[in-house]
């Protein structure tokens, strides 16, 4: 039988059986989305994937908890938000500690992501400068409203997803995906990006 014909309720009623081949197939299902979830909240692709991997540890040791209430992905994206936000807790306060603010610029890349066959030295000046603009635009968002559009950036989850993921309504999601994407656009033409975001 192919692995795709295989539903997660069926992997996870086998995982609680004991087969830990059978949590490796939903590991290897979700692994995406999971570490897509944990880069929007951390940034960093180290970070993100320890992240990613304490939320596969704990999404096996509670699978007894597991209710089918929201479908196995959207649970166990909840549990990887969740591990990916303490541990943005811990890293922020150690950072205030140790570097300045700056450090929060790093891999907020996710809405920047433009591509270039060989642009002339202008060109990549400008790119960088827009790079540096919607970072410094995304980071002047709020934290609820930054952290609902690098998830939706991702393009791996959908608004129902998100809502479960955040503890919020669907509405609410829509609501603040368009918001923080309004203010990005605001702040960029307040910095003279007026041709990119028009």
């Amino acid at each position: 039988m192919s692995i795709d014909r295989v539903s997660d309720a069926d992997l996870v009623a086998r995982a609680r059986e004991g087969d830990a081949a059978a949590f490796g197939m939903l590991v290897d299902r979700h692994r995406t989305a999971v570490y897509r979830a944990t880069r929007a909240a951390l940034g960093s692709h180290a970070d993100a994937e320890d992240a990613a991997q304490d939320a596969f540890l704990a999404a096996y040791r509670r699978l007894d908890s597991f209710r089918g209430a929201a479908s196995f992905k959207t649970w166990l994206l909840t549990i990887a938000w969740n591990e990916a936000i303490n541990r943005r807790r811990s890293l922020t306060r150690l950072w205030r500690r140790q570097v300045d603010a700056k450090s929060d610029e790093e891999g907020l890349d996710l809405m920047a992501n433009v591509a270039s066959d060989g642009p002339t030295p202008e060109q990549a000046a400008s790119h960088e400068d827009l790079r540096r603009g919607i970072r410094r635009a995304i980071q002047a968002l709020s934290p609820k409203l930054r952290d609902v559009l690098l998830l939706a950036q991702s393009g791996e989850h959908t608004y129902e997803e998100l809502g479960a993921m955040l503890g919020a309504p669907t509405g609410t999601i829509k609501w603040r995906v368009s918001e923080a994407r309004r203010k990005v656009k605001e702040t960029l033409r307040e910095d003279g990006f007026c041709n990119v975001v028009d």
